[in-house]
């Protein structure tokens, strides 16, 4: 590190890539923006020349070996993750890598083997909603045993629309995701199975894919856990979460603001989408691995986290695709080199 601060490069300027650039050149403590990469090459000039004294560079690997970058935030599509956290592995350097971890859980796995062949974790993958406060707090009270054995949780994931492209596995893979990661971690036990289903799609969708969907996860300890993901709604972004547990239950997301009544109405502010919701969740979870890579640690998610989450999301596209319920199964989970 130069001067104290955590130098960090950026690998992928999209929507998250160029949000997470502005959260670290202006409101993280302990650490410096040095460098962006993007295969857009233009676009990660026109992002670099925003911030003084960050450098564009051209390739991704590049950017991960340059000596003068301690710290990398892999926010490229999913495709890429597996060579880019591979390589920041093979530089020992400590990684960021937004979720998914990568598309498939096989080529999580790999990334899971290679990182305890190392002496410490170096990956923390990007499920910021374990660092939002509402989810902290339910967190919070669901392991405190107030309200006894958690029963079921009712999951809610809207999006107002999605770019052209994200097809009917990618609801999955790429939004369901945090409601699997995010139900592993209330539980604090693995999914056993998972139902995904399908009712007839709304119209607005591209042809072919199948939007909304339905999942239902049974958790290793018996618990069951709905899951409603709409990627398409047109309204806006909604993610609620409801736990119901022996003797309460607990609901968060219900809305930004106050409920306003007025005409004959009465509702309250729906963000445009997850960086609006999330923005707490992204500011606290930057800061945290700032701070614990600063301290040689790793907090939060984990590459095992990360796998887990891809095994679910495959065994979900494959149950999505046959109708049918598929068990879920986790490859032993290895230890870290001493």
């Amino acid at each position: 590190m130069s001067d104290g601060l955590l130098r960090v490069g950026i690998l992928g300027v999209g929507r998250m890539g160029a949000d997470h650039a502005e959260r670290i050149a202006t409101r993280i403590n302990g650490a410096r923006l040095v460098a962006v990469s993007d295969p857009a090459t233009e676009r990660a000039g026109e992002l670099a020349a925003t911030f003084a004294g960050v450098r564009a560079v051209d390739d991704g690997l590049e950017l991960i070996a340059d000596d003068e970058v301690d710290a990398v935030v892999v926010a490229s599509p999913g495709f890429a993750h597996e060579e880019q956290v591979l390589a920041c592995l093979e530089a020992a350097k400590p990684v960021l890598c937004e979720k998914p971890l990568t598309l498939d859980s096989a080529s999580s796995l790999r990334l899971v083997e290679m990182e305890a062949k190392g002496a410490r974790p170096l990956v923390q993958v990007g499920f910021m909603r374990r660092f939002d406060p509402e989810y902290a707090e339910l967190k919070r009270l669901l392991d405190s045993g107030s309200l006894g054995r958690t029963l079921m949780v009712h999951n809610t994931h809207r999006n107002k629309d999605t770019l052209p492209g994200f097809v009917s596995d990618m609801i999955v893979r790429d939004s369901l995701v945090h409601e699997v990661d995010v139900t592993r971690w209330l539980f604090g036990e693995e999914i056993a199975q998972i139902h995904v289903m399908a009712p007839t799609p709304t119209s607005v969708a591209d042809e072919g894919v199948l939007d909304p969907q339905i999942a239902i996860f049974t958790m290793a300890g018996g618990g069951i856990v709905t899951n409603e993901v709409f990627v398409n709604t047109g309204i806006g972004y909604e993610v609620r979460c409801e736990a119901v547990a022996e003797r309460g239950n607990a609901t968060i997301g219900l809305g930004s603001g106050p409920l306003l009544r007025q005409d004959n109405s009465a509702g309250t502010r729906i963000p445009e989408d997850f960086r609006d919701r999330f923005a707490t969740a992204y500011d606290l979870e930057i800061q945290a691995w700032v701070d614990a890579t600063r301290r040689g640690e790793v907090v939060g998610p984990t590459t095992w986290d990360g796998y887990a989450a891809a095994v679910v999301c495959t065994a979900g596209v494959e149950s999505l695709t046959t109708g049918r319920p598929v068990n879920v199964e986790l490859a032993p989970r290895p230890t870290f080199a001493v």
